[in-house]
C-alpha cells in the first residue's frame, strides 16, 4: 500500500526594511532609479498590494507603533508602547491592551502551532516581549558600509540558520522575521553602490553634498519647504539627520535619496542571497515570501525629510507577496494595513488567529479572489502636538486634518488622489518648484479643502474621519469635533477588543 503523506505547511519569510517610501521601487513608480531586481522579480512571481498601509503612530518614532501592530495584529490605540513611557495614553488599560498580549503574538503563536522561528532585526524602537518569543534571536542595528557593519549581517543570520536547519536535517516548517537596520538613517552606503547613485557620505554641516548627474532626480511632489506647521516640525528627522539636517535644497534631497538608494539596493542583493540558499534547499517554492518595510519616508517630499506625516509616501508601505497558490504578476488594491498580517499568517499556515488579534486576513487577495478587506482607512500622527495630525480615505478621496492647540495649526487638506495621486498643494505650482521637478501640475492637482465645488465632500470625509476615531478608540479630538473622546482614565466600559467575542464583532465590522 501507498504510503500518502500530508501535505508539507508552508514556511514564511517575512521580510522587513526600516523607512523605505513604496515610490522608491519601480513596481509603483516607474520613474524611479532605484535598481531592486531582485524585489521586482518576487513581484513579477507573485502579487503587488497597491493599498498597504501602516496606521500610524502615537510617539515620533513611527517604527514602534508599527512593529507592534505586525506582531500583535492590533489597532494603533491597542497596542502597548516602551515600558513606562506612556506615549499611548491608554497602553495601561487592560480593557484596551491585554497585559498578557506578548503571549499572543506572532512567534508566540507560531511556536505554539510546531513552527521552528528566528528573528533578525534592529535592536529598539520595537516589540522587545514580543521579539523575545522567537525560538532564534539575533538582533542588532547594522548601518554601516561594510558587510559586517551593514545589511549583510542580518542576511548572514538567516543564512546561517538555515545552514544549521540543513545540518539537522530540521523538517519543522519555519517562520523567519528578516528585518533590516537600512535604508533608515544614517545611510552609510556601500561605496559602489553610492558612485552608482552619485551619492557620498555627506557628514560636514557647514556645506552642502556636491553635485553630481549621477544622482536621483527630485520626487514630483518635492517642495523646498512644508508650507504649515504640521504640529511636529522641530523633531528629530526634520530637524538632525545627519546629511540633510534643516537643508532642503536640491543637492541635499538628491544626494541623500542616492543614499537611500544606494542602501536599498544592498537590501535587495542580500535577499537575493537568501532566496538562493532557500532555492539550493529545495525550500523556495514552500514559502511564502512577504516583503514590505516598517513604514514610508519623506526624504523631501512635501518639503519634509522623515515618517512623522500621513501624506501617501509615508501612510502607505511597500508590500510584495510571493508563494504558492498567489498568481505570478498579480496586483491588488488590497487596502490592508501593517496589523492584518499576523491574522493573514496564521490562515496561509493553517492556524487559528489568536483571539487577541483585530486584523483582518487578506489571504483572499492574495487568492485573487477579492480586491480589498475594508473600503475606509484611517491614519494617525500625535508625536508632536496633540491631537496631531488624522487621515481617512474612502475610493479615490483622503482627507488629513492638522492641530495643535498649543501653537494654534489648523489645517485641513482634501485630495482626490486618482486626480492628484502625489497630493500636489499650491506650493508646487510655483515656478521654482516646476523648474526644480521638472512637472508642471493641471489645475486640479491642489488641496481642494477650499474650494466650494467640493463642500459636500468635504463634510462626508469629516464625518468618516469622526466615525473612524471613534471606531478605533482615538483618545483625542479636533476642534469642531463633538467632545466625546474616551476618558483614559476610565476602565469601566470595556472597549471592542477586550474579549473573544468582541474581537470577532470587531474584526467583522472591519470587513464590513
Amino acid at each position: 500500500m501507498e504510503l500518502i503523506h500530508p501535505p508539507r505547511r508552508p514556511n514564511i519569510l517575512y521580510i522587513v526594511a526600516d523607512d523605505q517610501a513604496p515610490f522608491d521601487l519601480k513596481i509603483y513608480n516607474p520613474d524611479s532609479e532605484l535598481d531592486t531586481p531582485v524585489i521586482a522579480q518576487l513581484a513579477a512571481e507573485g502579487m503587488v498590494i497597491d493599498g498597504a498601509h501602516q496606521m500610524g503612530a502615537w510617539c515620533c518614532g513611527v517604527c514602534t507603533p508599527s512593529r507592534h501592530m505586525i506582531m500583535s495584529g492590533r489597532t494603533l490605540w491597542h497596542v502597548p508602547d516602551k515600558p513606562k513611557l506612556g506615549r499611548n495614553p491608554i497602553a495601561l488599560n487592560p480593557l484596551h491592551v491585554p497585559p498578557d498580549l506578548a503571549d499572543h503574538t506572532m512567534a508566540a503563536v507560531f511556536n505554539a502551532a510546531g513552527y521552528d522561528t528566528m528573528r533578525t532585526c534592529k535592536k529598539g524602537n520595537s516589540y522587545a516581549a514580543a521579539n523575545a518569543k522567537f525560538t532564534v534571536v539575533h538582533d542588532a542595528v547594522k548601518r554601516g558600509a561594510t558587510d559586517e557593519s551593514g545589511s549583510a549581517w542580518h542576511a548572514k543570520q538567516v543564512l546561517n540558520y538555515l545552514d544549521q536547519r540543513k545540518n539537522s536535517d530540521d523538517q519543522d516548517p519555519f517562520l523567519i522575521y528578516f528585518g533590516f537596520s537600512h535604508p533608515h538613517d544614517t545611510r552609510d552606503g556601500k561605496p559602489e553602490l553610492l558612485a552608482k547613485y552619485g551619492a557620498v557620505d555627506h557628514r560636514e554641516k557647514s556645506s552642502l553634498p556636491p553635485a553630481n548627474p549621477n544622482q536621483p532626480k527630485l520626487p514630483r511632489n518635492y517642495l523646498p519647504k512644508h508650507p504649515f506647521n504640521n504640529t511636529d516640525m522641530k523633531v528629530r528627522d526634520e530637524v538632525n539627520v545627519s546629511g540633510v539636517w534643516t537643508n532642503r535644497d536640491e543637492r541635499t534631497i538628491r544626494n541623500e535619496l542616492g543614499r537611500e538608494f544606494a542602501c536599498s539596493e544592498n537590501i535587495d542583493i542580500q535577499i537575493g542571497a537568501v532566496l538562493e540558499k532557500l532555492r539550493q534547499m529545495g525550500e523556495l517554492e514552500n514559502t511564502y515570501i512577504f516583503y514590505t518595510s516598517d513604514h514610508g519616508m519623506a526624504i523631501g517630499r512635501h518639503g519634509l525629510q522623515g515618517k512623522q506625516n500621513l501624506y501617501e509616501h509615508t501612510f502607505r508601505v511597500p508590500y510584495v507577496v510571493k508563494g504558492p497558490g498567489i498568481k505570478p504578476g498579480s496586483r491588488a488594491v488590497g487596502n490592508i494595513y501593517h496589523l492584518d498580517a499576523l491574522a493573514t499568517l496564521c490562515e496561509l499556515a493553517g492556524i487559528e488567529s489568536p483571539a487577541t488579534s483585530e486584523g483582518i486576513s487578506f489571504k483572499k487577495v492574495l487568492e485573487g479572489k477579492q480586491n480589498t478587506v475594508r473600503d475606509i482607512l484611517y491614519g494617525a500622527y500625535c508625536g508632536g502636538a496633540k491631537p496631531g495630525i488624522r487621515c481617512v480615505k474612502k475610493g479615490d478621496w483622503k482627507l488629513i486634518r492638522y492641530e495643535s492647540a498649543e501653537e494654534g495649526v489648523r489645517e485641513t487638506q482634501l485630495f482626490n488622489l486618482a486626480e492628484n495621486p502625489d497630493e500636489l498643494l499650491a506650493a508646487h505650482h510655483h515656478p521654482n518648484v516646476i523648474a526644480l521637478t521638472g512637472y508642471t501640475p493641471t489645475s486640479h492637482q491642489v488641496n481642494l479643502s477650499s474650494d466650494p465645488n467640493y463642500a459636500d465632500k468635504l463634510h462626508e470625509m469629516e464625518q468618516i474621519l469622526l466615525d473612524e476615531m471613534r471606531n478605533h478608540f482615538d483618545p483625542y479630538r479636533f476642534s469642531g469635533q463633538p467632545d466625546d473622546a474616551l476618558d483614559t482614565t476610565d476602565t469601566s466600559n470595556p472597549p471592542v477588543g477586550d474579549s473573544v467575542p468582541a474581537n470577532k464583532h470587531n474584526r467583522d465590522r472591519l470587513a464590513k
